[in-house]
């Protein structure tokens, strides 16, 4: 696998240009993918998410307000919330009332890790709303979520890309890393298998008003196909099809992802 980042030279272009070193991840970075509260289970699974090179892409910062939308079991969170804790701040953002329950008890139990500053916010999809302020965020983070707006049909995932455009300060960074459905898939594939098409992401991210700032393939995956009767879930950690053929999905390991970086435009 390859860890290099591409960077786009137009705001709007919808071709990937050549190929950039990779950027180091900082020592701040390094000393959060390395902290002692992170779960076994979940650092067994850096090799596959390459989180310090992918928060590097990013530019996140330990003194930046950043934002993840839909957390689940706090993957990312066990990471985040050490880089800012004491400097930055923590807020997951969840799309209902009983997401916001499952995030608050998810940082009770992670506090040691994210620090007593770490907050819960509510996005309303469909109106592209949140109780997160106008420009207050310098990062909004959601990683393997984009399929899961789509899938929902309706006007969800435009509406999130409207919420995290206001949340962002000008100037802010939008990081999306997704399940890579090929380009040459037909478009209905995106509404059953959880793989994405790269130009689904930058026009919804784009009509929003973002502009696509580069791109890392530090999270791609040659030997994923995305052509499984179950979707991206048959591959792990999920094995949709649980005994069957598990040898085979663990040898192609986690999916093929893109990992897109976005800016808020300062005027």
């Amino acid at each position: 696998m390859r860890h290099h980042f591409l960077c786009l030279a137009a705001a709007t272009a919808l071709v990937a240009p050549a190929a950039l070193p990779a950027q180091a991840p900082s020592a701040a970075i390094k000393a959060a993918v390395a902290a002692p509260t992170r779960s076994p289970a979940n650092l067994a699974r850096d090799r596959y998410r390459h989180p310090a090179q992918t928060l590097a892409f990013f530019g996140v910062k330990p003194t930046d307000t950043i934002v993840e939308f839909s957390p689940a079991g706090g993957w990312y969170t066990e990471i985040l919330g050490p880089l800012v804790n004491g400097k930055g701040r923590y807020i997951a953002l969840v799309g209902s009332a009983k997401g916001a329950d499952s995030a608050t008890k998810m940082l009770t139990a992670k506090r040691a890790a994210v620090g007593p500053a770490a907050t819960v916010a509510t996005m309303d999809a469909a109106a592209g709303t949140s109780t997160v302020p106008a420009n207050s965020a310098d990062v909004v983070l959601t990683f393997r979520n984009i399929h899961n707006l789509t899938m929902g049909g309706g006007a969800n995932a435009a509406g999130a890309f409207k919420a995290w455009f206001a949340m962002l300060k000008p100037g802010g960074t939008l990081g999306i890393v997704e399940h890579r459905l090929p380009a040459a898939r037909p478009a209905t594939d995106e509404k059953t298998s959880g793989y994405l098409k790269r130009t689904t992401v930058v026009a919804l991210a784009q009509a929003a008003g973002f502009r696509l700032a580069g791109e890392s393939e530090v999270n791609a995956n040659p030997k994923d196909k995305a052509d499984y009767p179950k979707g991206v879930w048959t591959l792990p950690p999920n094995y949709a099809e649980g005994d069957t053929d598990r040898a085979k999905y663990a040898a192609i390991a986690e999916s093929d992802r893109m990992t897109l970086k976005f800016v808020k435009p300062r005027r």
